[in-house]
Order: C-alpha cells, then structure tokens, then sequence
C-alpha cells in the first residue's frame, strides 16, 4: 500500500499505525491475495478478530447507557448496530472502498461498492487498530459511528433470525436450525442460500452475499409464513 495512500486513510480514521503492515493486510481483500500469489495475507483473519472486539465494545456501552432496557431489547439494539448493513454505511462514511487492495475481477465487478467486502474490512481495520495500539484506541474508533440514541432496532437492521427464536421458544419442543444448502459464484463473490427448518421442515429460505444475510433472510420469509409481524 502506496505511503501516501495509507496516510490519507489514516486521516480519515484519525489514528496511526506503529505497524503499516496491519493496515495493509487490513485492506487486502483475498482476490488481491490470490492475484498476487499470496504475498500479502488477506484481511480474513483480522475480521474474525475485529468481529469480536466490535461486540465486546457495543456491548460495554449498551450496558453502561442504556441501563433502563432489558437484555433482550439490548441484544436486539446490539445486533442492529453489528449487522452487515450498518457495517457497510459507517464504511462508506470514511470512503473505505476508495483504499482496497483488490483483485482484477473484482474490481471489474464492483467490489469497491460490494456491502460484504466493505462491512468485512471495516472489521479487520478494526481488528488491525487493537493489535497496533490496543483496545482503547479500537474502542474510540468504533464510538465515533455509534448513535447518540438507541431505540428500537429499524425495520432496515431488524434481526429477523432473534425475532424468529422468541416465537419459537414458545414452543419448548420445537427446535430450529439453518441449514446451507447452495452456494454459487467465485470465492471472491459467493452468494449462499440457506434453508430455515422446524423440525426438519423447512419453514423459510434466504439468499445473501453471506451465510449471516442468507440466514437472515430465511428467517424473515419464515416469519411471514407464519403470519408474525416483527415489533419494529
């Protein structure tokens, strides 16, 4: 990554690396990865690790604000604040896809706009701030995109796959799974398709760039087969 490049994303993340290299890695998507014979490790690993310190974060400050809600409106407002989408608006807040490392095909097919590559390096920039500076520094940087307030999850962050179990454990014999059953396209570009079963009947099927969207998706089919209208 160009040393005028990383400076600029620096400054639009206001914080600087003691290691460029976790930056770089950070922004390399794995079909640059591949294109380059692996000479630079793709963010893969950094968004496992920035997907947990992303949560341990929200949590903490859900917990510390939000003390008049229960648990189960804070794990909803928390999933809405974790999800896919609002991952790729606070990316495209900072211009993430403007400093991609991607490969050919990829860039051709638009992967500097795609929601899945944009949500995933936001949370390996995340994971590669912790491991240059620490966790408070990761803390700071996820505040900035937090909401002053917290209500009710949206209709656009809704977690359809939590709404789906409260209306199941009803029922306390009755067990539900996700089950994947397709998947197509390039590694680089996949799209999964997912089933949703009750008791091995399947009550609802999704389609996403990832298997957390497919899932989704299934369970919103399957609530309204079920006649269920989600509390927004």
């Amino acid at each position: 990554m160009a040393i005028m490049q990383q400076s600029a994303f620096e400054d639009r993340i206001g914080y600087r690396f003691h290691n460029p290299a976790l930056l770089t890695e950070a922004l390399c998507h794995s079909s640059y990865s591949h294109e380059n014979r692996k000479m630079i490790r793709c963010n893969e690993r950094l968004e496992f690790l920035g997907d947990s310190v992303l949560s341990i974060v929200v949590s903490e400050h859900l917990f510390m604000h939000c003390t008049h809600l229960p648990e189960g409106e804070l794990t909803k407002i928390r999933a809405s604040l974790v999800c896919e989408r609002s991952l790729h608006g606070w990316a495209e807040k900072i211009g993430l896809g403007e400093f991609l490392l991607l490969g050919h095909g990829e860039e051709q097919s638009g992967g500097r706009t795609r929601p899945s590559i944009l949500a995933d390096a936001f949370e390996a920039v995340i994971a590669a701030i912790f491991l240059d500076g620490g966790m408070e520094p990761a803390k700071q940087h996820i505040l900035r995109f937090l909401p002053e307030r917290f209500d009710q999850p949206s209709e656009a962050f809704f977690d359809y796959k939590t709404a789906l179990q409260e209306v199941i454990q009803k029922n306390p014999e009755e067990r539900v799974e996700y089950v994947l059953v397709g998947e197509e396209g390039p590694d680089h570009a996949k799209s999964f398709h997912m089933e949703v079963r009750l008791n091995s009947n399947v009550i609802g099927r999704g389609t996403g760039r990832s298997k957390k969207i497919a899932e989704q998706m299934a369970a919103k089919e399957a609530l309204a087969l079920m006649g269920v209208k989600p509390e927004l």
